[in-house]
């Protein structure tokens, strides 16, 4: 299983999951035009696409939901803005093509947010983003994915002193905002497991976070609780530039 995350982060987000078969996107929150520079980064097309799964109806995730065809959308109750679309729900499984996905519940200031479970023969992947806490009735469904992309939105700090207006920085903390760098490293050190190589964090903040003090974040927290990451990588994504991630398994 490969993964291409084109765009993450409040400006806008979409990622290509994909194997030899099967070619998804989770999220369209971006240009058309981003969108095909990102598919054309791994020799794909919008045609290529099997399906679009989106988490949840805020535009930074579903704003180039108008780009697509509808039939090919899959969300939870309240997402789609389509009756085309293909509604699914928390906790069940549903397939496209060779791909096994299964939603699992997220908090968010949305109608009805989510992650997802993926799964091929081989490997699985765990995308949870936008959730003011980790969910832990959800451990026993995602834990000790092959990959694993998580948020990690802020630095409390930095936001804090941030001009934002307080209404805000008080919707981003709360149990319906964002997770922060800490919480987002503790959520991944009860998440991962043995088979994990790879976790990359997610719709980080341009204003509020940096790359460096999530990635220092995440080596505090993970000393702490002694977590080792000899077989596992940890990636930073990006709002504007693409990063690729997982392996093709023989």
């Amino acid at each position: 299983m490969l993964f291409h995350i084109i765009a993450s982060g409040s400006k806008g987000n979409c990622t290509v999951i994909y194997n030899k078969t099967t070619r998804i996107l989770i999220d369209m929150g971006i240009s058309l035009v981003r969108l095909k520079e990102g598919l054309k980064e791994i020799n794909l097309s919008l045609e290529d696409i099997d399906g679009i799964v989106f988490t949840h109806e805020h535009s930074d995730h579903i704003s180039g939901y108008r780009f697509l065809s509808p039939k090919k959308t899959y969300g939870l109750y309240g997402t789609l803005p389509s009756s085309l679309g293909n509604v699914v729900e928390l906790n069940k499984e549903f397939y496209i093509k060779d791909f096994t996905i299964t939603p699992f519940k997220t908090s968010h200031d949305a109608s009805n947010p989510c992650g997802y479970l993926i799964k091929d023969n081989k490997e699985n992947l765990v995308y949870m983003t936008d959730t003011g806490y980790f969910v832990e009735s959800n451990l026993d469904l995602i834990k000790n994915p092959d990959y694993l992309i998580i948020e990690s939105n802020h630095d409390i700090s930095m936001l804090m002193g941030s001009g934002r207006p307080m209404i805000l920085k008080r919707r981003i903390l709360s149990e319906v905002g964002h997770l922060c760098n800490e919480d987002s490293a503790i959520a991944s050190c009860k998440i991962i497991g043995n088979k994990t190589k790879e976790i990359v964090l997610a719709h980080l903040s341009e204003e509020c976070n940096t790359p460096q003090k999530a990635l220092d974040a995440y080596s505090s927290i993970f000393n702490h609780f002694g977590v080792n990451l000899n077989n596992c990588t940890i990636k930073v994504s990006k709002q504007y530039e693409s990063i690729d991630g997982g392996t093709y398994e023989n």
